[in-house]
């Protein structure tokens, strides 16, 4: 499987803002990226196959449901850090907490230049925080983080044809 072709490479931008979401989705498809862009976080944490499940004396948490979207290949997330109701450090945690997500790169965008939020962002397992208006350069720079994330998906599937190979071995022993 060659890694060359980038067109292979899925992203999933979220923004509330229309003409914010218009231009990552411009920048990235201009870069060859197939692209789905939501409104919100939690259309994202829907896209991804995640609800939220209310548990007893707990706090709600999200997890994996089945659904026709984990058949989704999404090799990295970019999202505004400012959104109504879920910003965009609370659906990276939520991703990073997921064990069917976390391996998923997150960048995180803002208008804003706030250090502590920058650094909080970066500690809590994003790749990258962008300033808004997010350009080309900072589209290249995704590159090494897709390119991580798909060697190691290739990785694992290997991992798993070996681990088969395996137990065909020892059934046909």
């Amino acid at each position: 499987m060659g890694l060359s072709a980038e067109s292979q490479f899925h992203v999933l931008a979220v923004d509330d803002s229309l003409i914010d979401r218009m231009l990552i989705e411009r920048l990235l498809k201009t870069s060859s990226f197939h692209v789905t862009a939501v409104d919100s976080g939690s259309k994202a944490l829907k896209f991804l196959g995640l609800v939220e499940e209310e548990q007893r004396n707990e706090e709600p948490s999200f997890v994996a449901q089945k659904t026709h979207n984990q058949d989704v290949d999404v090799n990295l997330i970019i999202t505004d850090y400012c959104m109504p109701e879920m910003t965009g450090y609370d659906l990276l945690r939520k991703i990073k907490e997921s064990k069917s997500l976390k391996d998923i790169p997150v960048v995180i965008m803002s208008s804003e230049n706030v250090p502590s939020r920058i650094n909080r962002c970066l500690e809590e397992g994003a790749e990258e925080f962008f300033l808004k208006p997010v350009q080309q350069s900072d589209v290249n720079k995704l590159r090494p983080h897709l390119l991580k994330s798909k060697v190691k998906e290739v990785g694992e599937e290997d991992q798993l044809i070996n681990l088969n190979r395996k137990d065909i071995n020892e059934i046909l022993a």
